[in-house]
């Protein structure tokens, strides 16, 4: 039963990931509380369920026409960079410092969300170059963040992608599924040095995450509404990672 609901969340966060994002809160999660691995632990053995999915997302992806690398080529090396300097630093310190700072930014992810949503609804503006002294620190930025602790690392790149370099929010996903992918596999190789990876557990989960990752990707692909749908599913992510990350879903829970 423990490895069925693995198996089925993992499942769910490889969907949640190519949509919109903060899929490991469900799989760190269930590694931490269900599976009972330590917290950096399960944060390497979580990166093997994210490098299968966001591989399975970037094949489906590619199969439909939606990869272009050439024209990510600064981005894709700039986050990779960041994200060896990220893993680096949680093989030496704990991410639970974190937590204050991430439930912060989620509040304002959740602002920049629902204020003018049309912003996330438009297609790529292949004509709009924003400055390097912008970009350059922050997909650094970016990378750093995903090669440390990866949960929500995806809403905070669709937000960089679509309101920085405004891509449409379907090719923001095709990059961040092919970016992820690329620096994990990195990622992984520093997590297994130094003893943070129980392959067992993440292989099992991997099974599911890169199921749920390939069938979204596939479905986003051939749908004329996957911006639509992609914008939905991450104010609704964001909304549910505010409530539990403030322990508002206690109150709403006792009040039901």
């Amino acid at each position: 039963m423990i490895y069925l609901i693995a198996i089925l969340g993992a499942a769910l966060a490889g969907a949640i990931n190519t949509l919109a994002g903060n899929g490991s809160a469900i799989t760190l999660t269930i590694l931490t509380e269900v599976l009972g691995l330590p917290g950096n632990m399960a944060n390497g053995t979580n990166r093997i369920g994210i490098a299968s999915q966001s591989m399975g997302a970037t094949w489906a992806f590619y199969r439909n026409g939606k990869v272009d690398v050439r024209r990510d080529a600064l981005a894709i090396s700039l986050l990779t960079i960041g994200a060896l300097f990220g893993v680096w630093v949680a093989t030496q310190v704990s991410n639970e410092e974190f937590k204050t700072v991430f439930r912060w930014l989620m509040v304002v992810m959740l602002v920049v969300l629902l204020v003018k949503p049309k912003r996330w609804l438009r297609e790529t503006d292949l004509d709009h170059r924003p400055p390097k002294w912008v970009t350059i620190p922050a997909f650094l930025a970016l990378g750093f963040y995903g090669g440390f602790i990866q949960m929500g690392m995806g809403i905070f790149f669709l937000a960089v992608m679509v309101l920085l370099a405004r891509y449409s929010l379907l090719d923001a996903n095709v990059l961040k599924s092919f970016v992820v992918g690329l620096y994990t596999l990195l990622v992984i190789v520093v997590f297994q040095i130094h003893g943070l990876i129980d392959w067992k557990i993440g292989l099992l989960m991997a099974v599911g995450q890169t199921t749920g990752g390939w069938l979204t990707a596939h479905y986003a692909s051939n749908s004329p509404k996957a911006n639509a749908w992609a914008y939905r599913v991450l104010v609704v992510i964001v909304l549910l990672a505010v409530l539990k990350l403030f322990g508002i879903h206690t109150y709403i829970w006792a009040l039901l």
